[in-house]
């Protein structure tokens, strides 16, 4: 293997590699940083996971020196938030031992501490398009001055639509630079965005995930799956011998949210890194997923870019993805830097259609997935999982309503309504005489204390005068010489009254 000291890295460098127990380079660094430390023009074909961030991150770092001047000195472009936390991550580590300062500028954060590191001197941006532009614009950005460039994952720049914004970024750039563009792929528009903006690069490829032995290192299974039973399959997978930090891949958003909140239900630390997510949340899942404390991350694509995690030991499907390129990103989750790794997918029924597509031009050989249900005695073989294992291992607590015997409802009511003073009661109707009035209500702050009769004591004599004389009618009115008013009468057709009775009003 060859050391970075024979690849000609400053000390202090080293040191800070060696701290992290980076010794070895990988073929990608072998190949650039001999050629990227003097100021050759490089063109990488390389995927995620192959090492290319030292590749062109040592060069970047030590082409500045020990002490570079106050101000942006070099700028790395990558396409997604994530990938832009996780190379600031790497090349901030690689300036440990200098004075040189990184700083993250990306959409979905506060401008103000973005702003703040640009005032202070940062030399090194590590940045999406989208925010470099906004704070160019704002003329809160000077990149006249940066004449170490690196354009990453350009090819998903293209397919995100960020190729004008690239040209826009490179028409700030001093005319006199050293260019880095890395690529998985070479399509046309990379192609010729690399002869109008490089001088002269050398065009390196180096073994990637879908490649030689990396690819080797992934052990691939295909099943076909109901939609209903992919969560039990999926806990069971989790508790197979061996399994590590997982990653889970969906189709949309909303599919990734629901899969984390019910693996977490079965008793799984799961977290998710999606669209609907706040940057910030993003961020914790994503940290809490690399230090451990969170050991199965459930994405969407777009997302998963940045997850750079040695340790993945499964990868797992839940929807085919579209082609044999997006299958291949999200195996090259697992089975990095030398490891071993499980790709598991399921295949609905109505994408099988997708599924001979990617096994033909991966020339995979399995044609037909085979039919798996959680039960099904090759799942527990193929993934070594012990027998017996169910799709949970904790039970959520749950809060459970209290239920109130319908006998006992009324008991419950009064104690409710006696418990809250103040608090106005009506009277229900008791079993007849004319004591009971429909409608009447407890004087203020009255009792509510019930006699063996079922009458209301206290309550009637607030609501009486003491000498018992005073009773309501039907409109709350008292007839003035104490005896009970005269009974209304409803007003007939034509507005007479009823012989011997009162006229209404009167």
């Amino acid at each position: 293997m060859t050391t970075f000291a024979d690849l000609g890295v400053d000390q202090d460098i080293i040191d800070a590699l060696s701290a992290k127990g980076i010794i070895d380079a990988f073929p990608i660094q072998e190949q650039t940083i001999p050629l990227g430390l003097p100021g050759q023009d490089i063109i990488g074909q390389a995927k995620t996971g192959t090492g290319k961030t030292f590749g062109f991150g040592i060069p970047v770092v030590q082409r500045l020196g020990v002490a570079p001047a106050h101000g942006v000195k070099a700028l790395i472009v990558v396409p997604t938030r994530e990938l832009a936390v996780q190379v600031y991550e790497d090349m901030d580590m690689l300036t440990s031992n200098r004075s040189t300062s990184v700083v993250a500028i990306y959409g979905g954060k506060a401008y103000e501490g973005q702003i703040d590191q640009l005032k202070a001197g940062a030399q090194i941006v590590v940045g999406t398009p989208g925010r470099l532009i906004d704070l160019n614009n704002q003329r809160l950005l000077d990149l006249s001055n940066a004449t170490e460039v690196v354009l990453d994952e350009a090819d998903k720049m293209l397919d995100l639509g960020f190729l004008p914004d690239i040209e826009k970024i490179f028409s700030k750039l001093p005319t006199a630079r050293h260019t880095q563009l890395f690529s998985a792929t070479m399509p046309g528009p990379i192609v010729a965005l690399a002869r109008r903006f490089m001088s002269n690069p050398i065009h390196i490829r180096a073994n990637d995930p879908d490649e030689g032995l990396t690819q080797a290192n992934i052990r691939h299974l295909v099943y076909r799956a109901h939609s209903l039973d992919k969560d039990e399959v999926i806990a069971r997978i989790l508790q197979a011998d061996g399994r590590g930090k997982t990653v889970i891949f969906t189709r949309t958003k909303r599919a990734a949210q629901k899969l984390v909140d019910e693996l977490n239900d079965r008793g799984f630390n799961a977290g998710a890194v999606h669209g609907d997510m706040s940057q910030e949340a993003r961020e914790r899942s994503m940290a809490g997923f690399k230090a451990g404390k969170k050991d199965v991350l459930i994405a969407t694509d777009v997302a998963a870019r940045g997850i750079d995690v040695d340790d993945v030991t499964h990868v797992i499907n839940h929807t085919i993805p579209d082609d044999e390129k997006a299958y291949l990103h999200r195996a090259g989750r697992t089975g990095r830097a030398g490891k071993t790794g499980i790709a598991v997918t399921f295949v609905d029924w109505d994408d099988l259609h997708k599924w001979a597509l990617i096994n033909r031009a991966l020339e995979f050989g399995q044609p037909e997935p085979v039919e798996t249900y959680s039960s099904s005695p090759h799942l527990f073989t193929d993934l070594d999982i012990p027998a017996g294992t169910k799709g949970r291992i904790a039970t959520a607590p749950k809060t459970q309503a209290v239920r109130v015997q319908p006998e006992k409802a009324s008991d419950a009511a009064a104690e409710a309504a006696a418990a809250a003073p103040g608090r106005s009661r009506r009277r229900r109707r008791g079993s007849g005489g004319s004591g009971d009035r429909v409608g009447s209500t407890f004087a203020e702050g009255a009792p509510a204390t019930v006699s063996p009769d079922g009458s209301h004591p206290a309550a009637d004599s607030a609501a009486r005068p003491a000498d018992g004389r005073g009773t309501h009618d039907g409109g709350g009115k008292e007839h003035h010489d104490g005896k009970p008013a005269p009974r209304r009468r409803r007003r007939r057709r034509g507005g007479a009254a009823p012989a011997g009775g009162a006229a209404v009003g009167a």
